[in-house]
């Protein structure tokens, strides 16, 4: 089975990675950003991590997301796929998002490393 790597970002620190798969959850899901008791926080913290989990429409984007993955390793090229996902500062939504999607992987028994480009950046003022 080829590499995977899943990418956190924030757009608001530069472009996104090269990915096969990239997903943006800026615009759809609420931003923990705008709550003062989340804002400095990152989806390490538990705190975050369920603010994230339990918006509606995340689990179905994990799934989804985990879907394209089987669908790209389904494929007949073995490569290594790459998948980005972004949010505006990259420590709340996309980083939260990227552990879901990576411990769904895993739990099915593929071998998932995880990236979280912008998690420990900053947080930006907006």
């Amino acid at each position: 089975m080829p590499p995977i790597e899943i990418t956190s970002f924030g757009y608001l620190h530069g472009d996104p990675p090269p990915a096969h798969v990239t997903c943006d959850l800026r615009q759809h899901f609420r931003d923990p950003h705008w709550n003062p008791e989340l804002r400095q926080l990152t989806a390490r913290d538990e705190p975050v991590a369920q603010a994230v989990m339990t918006t509606p429409g995340i689990l179905a984007v994990v799934d989804a997301l985990a879907a394209m993955v089987r669908a790209y390793l389904a494929g007949p090229a073995q490569a290594p796929l790459k998948v980005a996902i972004g949010c505006a500062g990259g420590r709340h939504r996309s980083a939260q998002v990227t552990q879901a999607l990576a411990q769904l992987l895993r739990e099915e028994g593929t071998a998932v490393t995880v990236v979280h480009r912008d998690i420990n950046l900053p947080v930006v003022a907006r």
